[in-house]
């Protein structure tokens, strides 16, 4: 039977590994075993990465829009109770760009947050003292 021989294709595969692992830091560009553990973490970091950048953008929407929400005299919680009570359904990043780009318009929705009718699941209930249980004694 004849041997294939393969150093051909690892030859191939070495190189492509190397390439992608240029411009790391030390022997992780260099070396083959080294570029291998590289890129694995970094493709980990990617992934994780991704998932992350969502919750970060929704973060940055939050602070633009407590910075515009004060800057109009409310709360961002109490804004956003607000658009809930009144049925308003935008999301975050579109009031975000709306308090960016056109001031005058994002007041209008704040002032419709402001004026919204409170439910009655919203109102603060007062409930009275639970009553003191009585000991009772073996006569």
């Amino acid at each position: 039977m004849v041997r294939i021989k393969s150093t051909v294709y690892a030859h191939k595969r070495k190189k492509a590994v190397l390439k992608e692992a240029k411009g790391q830091f030390g022997n992780r560009s260099k070396r083959y075993k080294e570029a291998i553990k590289s890129l694995i973490a970094s493709r980990q970091y990617s992934f994780y990465d991704r998932k992350k950048k969502k919750g970060d953008f929704r973060s940055l929407w939050i602070v633009r829009l407590n910075a515009a929400c004060r800057e109009s005299g409310i709360s961002y919680s109490r804004f956003v109770n607000g658009l809930k009570r009144a049925n308003v359904s935008i999301d975050r990043k579109i009031l975000s760009d709306l308090a960016i780009t056109s001031p005058e318009a994002f007041g209008q929705i704040i002032e419709t947050a402001k004026n919204a009718p409170v439910s009655k699941s919203v109102q603060k209930v007062t409930t009275k003292a639970p009553a003191k249980k009585i000991a009772k004694t073996k006569e």
